[in-house]
């Protein structure tokens, strides 16, 4: 999907958008975010392949003061971005609806930011498909179109399978692959026809 200019409005929410060599922000180097939101507010998206070093789901739940039932420790938690890091999200399968709020983000992709699906995870009542997040990433009105313009990302369309079943540090490939292109071949300069 390419967008015409900076100030063309394109609802870009479902999608992911790939970051571009050369970034200049470590904390997106390489990253696959996937947009919750987009408007001409502003847009906000959870990284989707960066594992916290020092953070597992048996870790959180037992912080938060929840009772874990299931064995989760192949459960990573994610640094979602840069903004509200104590915060989580998780975004999972249409399979679950939580008591006090779910947005539906696409028909195939949910979000909760509610401890009550934090605790049915802890007991094996959750979601069939999840993956937690903590902070998220979010930009200002216009802000994204302008880095998408200057090249800084990639957008490409949703794969429940990228979110869901890769391993976090094949999904920027597989993300990259998704729309065609080798990461041999991306460069960090944008160019003009």
């Amino acid at each position: 999907m390419v967008l015409k200019d900076a100030t063309t409005p394109t609802n870009l929410t479902g999608h992911m958008l790939i970051a571009m060599p050369g970034m200049g922000d470590p904390r997106f180097e390489h990253s696959v975010v996937f947009l919750c939101d987009h408007s001409d507010e502003g847009a906000m998206g959870l990284i989707i392949n960066k594992a916290s070093d020092d953070l597992d789901m048996p870790t959180l739940l037992t912080q938060l003061s929840i009772d874990l039932k299931v064995d989760l420790k192949d459960h990573h938690v994610h640094f979602g971005g840069p903004v509200e890091v104590g915060r989580g999200f998780v975004l999972h399968s249409p399979d679950y609806k939580s008591l006090v709020t779910t947005l539906e983000v696409r028909e195939d992709v949910h979000m909760t930011a509610t401890q009550d699906i934090l605790e049915d995870l802890g007991k094996g009542e959750g979601p069939a498909k999840w993956m937690m997040a903590l902070g998220y990433a979010g930009w200002g009105p216009g802000q994204l179109e302008g880095e998408i313009a200057q090249n800084g990302w990639l957008v490409c369309e949703c794969d429940t399978r990228i979110i869901f079943d890769l391993e976090d540090m094949e999904k920027w490939q597989a993300a990259l692959e998704s729309i065609g292109v080798a990461a041999l071949a991306l460069s960090a300069e944008g160019g003009r026809a």
